[in-house]
Order: structure tokens, then C-alpha cells, then sequence
């Protein structure tokens, strides 16, 4: 009748929210960065990079992995 809690602060939820962030807080600022020096196409390009390359990320290390399928008759 032991039940093992499983914590909000796992590891995996951890480096999700870590990935999630950097990807989307560090091409913003190097976005708003080179906007502001005058370079805002740049900046665009750098923000949509950074941004796509967490959401493959995302993807390929935790979406990807999962089964889902239908119930097998």
C-alpha cells in the first residue's frame, strides 16, 4: 500500500521548463538587442531560429518518444 508521490519539480519537468524558457527568453532579448542597434530584420531571424529550434526540441526529446495509439481490438 506504498505510494510513490511523484513530484511537480522532477528532473524531466525541470529541464522542460528550462528549455521552454531559454528558448523563448533568450532569442526575445537578442531579438529586442538587435532591434534596438538598428539590425531588426536580423533580430527576427534570430528570434524565429531560436524559437523553432525549441520547439524541435521539445519535440524530439519529449513528444516524439510518446506511444500514442489507439485501443488494439
Amino acid at each position: 500500500m506504498s505510494e510513490t508521490k511523484q513530484s511537480f519539480l522532477s528532473r524531466g519537468n525541470l529541464l522542460l521548463a528550462a528549455v521552454v524558457t531559454l528558448g523563448i527568453v533568450l532569442p526575445g532579448v537578442a531579438r529586442r538587442l538587435l532591434g534596438e542597434a538598428g539590425y531588426n530584420d536580423l533580430g527576427m531571424v534570430v528570434f524565429v531560429v531560436g524559437y523553432a529550434g525549441m520547439v524541435l526540441v521539445v519535440w524530439y526529446g519529449w513528444i516524439r518518444p510518446l506511444d500514442i495509439t489507439g485501443p488494439a481490438e
